[in-house]
This record gives structure tokens, C-alpha cells and sequence, in this order.
């Protein structure tokens, strides 16, 4: 495939796309991000790269490690996880209390925000130094040294960190949580305000593109079952109450974050990210969306 001359293709593409969305103000520092950031880089599983844009400028992943937190998490725990965390679309917004209520403390799945701290109670749990030993996790990987939290990012969103506070204390409240809140909601915040760039979000989610092995680093992250579940995951639950959007246009597996990055995988060929600040009103990359819609359709690789 001639992912250059197609990648070629994406200015003209972004000229015809409206420029509509907010960056996520609720979480002060995000507010500071240029609006018209826009970035791309595609790795394949043979390391062939491709990119556009502010592709090598850091931003806040945010909701996107949630996938890297799933998979360190399901790594230690196995099967045991799922007694409390489901794998069903939410069809509710990503902090929903309503919904986390009715269904008694257990989330409907690892990637709102209530499943995500349930992982990150998980984690503090089974982790000696859980922010240190995830970093290093992260790392060990992706091959890639310079990853770290933003302890600004960090801040800033503990500052406005009210809703999390009360998701986590209905679950415990159920019983969904082991350990000190705050020590739980500290890993939460800090594993979101992780900053990679594009180049280093592709290469860093090759793995499940090559069957839980990172064809970089060699190292098997996770099982052919654990690869085929996280991905599947992804596709059912990675864009919040957007997700059947997401697979209908676009056709990966793929998680988003409020910092208006999006990654997705085509098992077997290639990890993508991309990076535009602004979000919809479901809190995704309206760029984003669009452009990798193009993408797949451009190039016929869609998963369906």
C-alpha cells in the first residue's frame, strides 16, 4: 500500500473538513493547547513510517492509556478482572454515575472512567511502586525512554477531579474498591497525563497489531487471546457513547482521549495515531474522525 502519496492526499482532505469542536477547557491545562494542532503517523508491523504534521510534538494522551493500563492489568489479574469490570458499550457518557448506580459498583467496561479506575485499583494493588512500575511497563514496551507523566497535567486535573472522586466512592461504597481513594485517584490521573506524540503512540501500540508481540522490541506484551480481547474491546469501547459511530465509518479497533488523540489498529498491518485538539460534542477528535474515515476508506482497510 502507498500510504505516502495517500498521506499526500490529507491536506486537501483537511481543507473540506469544517473546523468545528472545543478543546476540552473542563481540564484547565488543556485549554492552553493550540486549537489547530494537527498531526498523523502510521507504523507498520515491518516498521515502515509515515506521518504528517505536528507528528512529533507531545501531547496529553489522556483515555488513551487506559488501553496500556487494561493490558498491564489483565496481564497480573487474567480472567479474575472481568468479575469487576464488564466489556459492554457503555451507550452513556464516559463519567456516567447514573448508570454505574443501577449496575451496582461494577463498570460497564475498562475504559470509562469508572472502569478505568477500577484497573487502576488493580494496579495499586498488584504493583510494588504502581506510577514507577507502569512508567517503566510503558517503556520496557514501546522501546521508547523519554515517556513520562506531565505532573502539571497531573495537577490540573486533580484540581477538577470531582466527578472521578465520586465515581470512585460509589464503588467503593459496592465493595469495586480495595484501596485508599486517593491513592488510587493519584495513579488515575497521573497514567492520563501521559504525553507521547503521535510517532511515539504508533509505535508504542504495534503490539496489537502483531498479535501481543511489539515487532520492534520482540517482547510478547500479551497472549494471542489477551491481543485478540484488548482489540476487541477497542472496537466496542474505545469511543465512549460514539463507538458504533466509529466502527461503522471508520472500522478499527481505536481509543480516543480528550486531548484529541486517537489511536487504531489494523491487526496484522499497522498502528496509526492522530492528534487534533478539537473535540464533538462525545468528546472525540472531530478531525480525527474524519480523517481516519478517509483514511480506511481510501485504502480499503477497514477490518469489515
Amino acid at each position: 500500500m502507498d500510504y505516502q502519496n495517500i498521506f499526500l492526499e490529507i491536506p486537501k482532505e483537511l481543507e473540506q473538513i469544517a473546523d468545528k469542536g472545543n478543546v476540552a477547557s473542563y481540564i484547565p491545562e488543556l485549554s492552553n493547547i493550540n486549537p489547530d494542532k494537527f498531526g498523523i503517523h502510521l507504523t507498520t508491523i515491518d516498521n515502515r513510517n509515515y506521518s504528517l504534521g505536528d507528528s512529533d510534538e507531545k501531547f496529553s494522551i489522556q483515555s488513551i492509556s487506559k488501553v496500556l493500563s487494561l493490558c498491564l492489568a489483565f496481564k497480573l489479574e487474567k480472567d479474575e478482572l472481568w468479575s469487576r469490570v464488564g466489556v459492554e458499550p457503555s451507550g452513556s457518557p464516559f463519567n456516567s454515575l447514573v448508570q454505574l448506580e443501577y449496575e451496582k459498583g461494577i463498570p460497564r467496561n475498562p475504559f470509562i472512567n469508572a472502569g478505568a479506575l477500577v484497573i487502576c485499583d488493580v494496579l495499586v494493588s498488584r504493583l510494588s511502586h504502581p506510577k514507577r512500575d507502569f512508567l517503566e511497563f510503558l517503556r520496557r514496551i514501546s522501546g521508547i525512554e523519554n515517556i513520562s507523566y506531565s505532573p502539571r497535567v497531573a495537577a490540573s486535573e486533580k484540581s477538577t477531579g470531582y466527578r472521578n472522586l465520586a465515581l470512585i466512592s460509589l464503588m467503593k461504597e459496592f465493595g469495586n474498591i480495595e484501596n485508599n481513594i486517593e491513592t488510587v485517584l493519584d495513579l488515575y490521573f497521573n497514567l492520563c497525563s501521559i504525553e507521547m506524540s503521535c510517532k511515539e503512540l504508533s509505535k508504542t501500540f504495534l503490539f496489537l497489531a502483531d498479535y501481543g508481540v511489539h515487532p520492534l522490541t520482540k517482547e510478547r506484551v500479551v497472549s494471542v487471546s489477551k491481543s485478540k480481547r484488548i482489540n476487541a474491546i477497542m472496537q466496542l469501547c474505545g469511543f465512549y457513547d460514539e463507538a458504533g459511530e466509529f466502527s461503522f465509518k471508520v472500522g478499527l479497533p481505536g481509543k480516543s482521549g480528550v486531548g484529541g488523540g486517537i489511536v487504531a489498529i489494523h491487526p496484522g498491518q499497522y498502528s496509526i495515531a492522530v492528534w487534533s485538539p478539537k473535540l464533538n460534542e462525545k468528546g472525540n477528535s472531530y478531525k480525527g474522525m474524519k480523517i481516519l474515515e478517509f483514511l480506511t476508506t481510501r485504502t480499503r482497510s477497514s477490518i469489515f
